[in-house]
């Protein structure tokens, strides 16, 4: 039987981070990916920003690996020529009621160490965007957005370049503990079954990564890894571009755990609006046109001269939560298993949003987890 120092399954954005820090430390990484190429999950179907810490408890995984990943994600991508902006977020109030919240958000910010988090007032805002009606705003300066596609395309290269191998096509269907490691059942496409042996094996499944806690042994629902799904449908701008904002426009938080329809302005001139999300209980990325009032009488708030007919419908994309409707926002999981009985099992579960501003700094999380093994 093959054997391997450690199996990352997943290649998300997140797992290609983790292949790509462990590798670069010189550890023997294997990644496995049951799609054809990365990222064909939450990593491509979001809004692509780099956030500044702002909505998370503090002290959560989320608010420090958050606001550490923020300061790595430009790091990388100013050394690695990736395309981002620093754009910068307005949270912005349209009434009173909303502006007496802003305190308390800016609050939360600031316990997780957002950096130049600040109130600003209606004649600031209308300095930094003319366009955007509001009373009030939270400016946040560190907010941004990246090209996800070719941040994932640096860590898969860099994984490749420090010898990890990337095996696509390829799923995981059995785990079994034994006493060196664990050995791993993985179908291909071609239905070809067969087993290796892993010392470590990091589980980042994204919407599988449940399943496979699962299969390693573990009783999901009495660990509280259980995932529950929540979709977000999005709505593409097609005219009055020239009116939207160049910065990020948020609403200030309708709930907790939620951000609101928000603009999404891209790399390459286009803009997007969402995510409107709900709960759903399968894995459906089709988009129909019946948010279209919503999303109007939602952004109309903030940007007046918005129309009806100005957007059309683009895409959706699905956020596993360990949280279920009604319940606060939970934490991400990251953990080493060794007090269930699975030394040398890591899993990360939950992994939503801020994912993707996360990932450079879960894989130096992950990479200490390692060391510690």
């Amino acid at each position: 039987m093959e054997k391997t120092g450690i199996t990352i399954i997943g290649a998300g954005v997140v797992g290609l981070s983790i292949a790509s820090s462990l590798s670069e430390a010189g550890y023997n990484v294997l990644l496995l990916e049951r799609h054809s190429s990365f990222g064909n999950e939450t990593s491509s179907r979001n809004s692509e920003v780099i956030h500044a810490s702002i909505y998370y408890p503090a002290n959560s995984l989320k608010g420090k690996l958050c606001l550490e990943g923020n300061e790595l994600m430009y790091e990388i991508c100013r050394k690695n020529k990736i395309p981002h902006v620093n754009c910068g977020k307005l949270i912005v109030a349209t009434n009173k009621q909303q502006e007496e919240r802003l305190p308390t958000v800016l609050d939360i910010a600031k316990a997780n160490g957002a950096k130049g988090v600040k109130i600003i007032t209606k004649k600031q805002i209308e300095k930094l965007e003319p366009k955007v009606y509001a009373t009030s705003a939270i400016y946040c300066p560190t907010s941004g957005v990246v090209d996800s596609h070719q941040l994932m395309q640096f860590f898969e290269a860099n994984a490749i370049n420090n010898n990890a191998d990337i095996l696509y096509h390829h799923e995981v269907i059995g785990i079994q503990k034994n006493n060196t490691g664990f050995i791993v059942t993985v179908k291909d496409d071609e239905e070809n079954i067969y087993d290796f042996e892993t010392e470590i094996l990091i589980n980042s499944a994204g919407h599988n990564s449940d399943i496979i806690a699962e299969l390693a042994g573990i009783d999901i629902e009495k660990a509280g890894y259980k995932l529950n799904f929540s979709k977000g449908v999005y709505y593409r701008v097609h005219k009055q571009l020239e009116k939207y904002p160049k910065m990020l426009i948020y609403p200030v938080p309708p709930e907790e755990g939620a951000v609101g329809i928000h603009t999404c302005p891209d790399l390459f001139g286009g803009m997007r609006l969402g995510p409107y999300d709900f709960w759903t209980n399968s894995i459906d990325y089709s988009v129909k046109d019946e948010f279209r009032d919503l999303f109007y009488n939602s952004a109309k708030q903030y940007l007046p001269f918005l129309n009806k007919d100005d957007f059309e419908i683009d895409m959706a994309g699905i956020h596993p939560k360990l949280q279920r409707p009604g319940e606060p926002i939970h934490d991400f999981v990251i953990k080493e298993e060794s007090e269930k009985g699975l030394k040398g099992l890591i899993n990360l579960i939950g992994i939503e949003s801020p994912g993707l501003t996360s990932s450079p700094a879960i894989g130096k999380f992950v990479l200490n987890l390692v060391k510690n093994l």
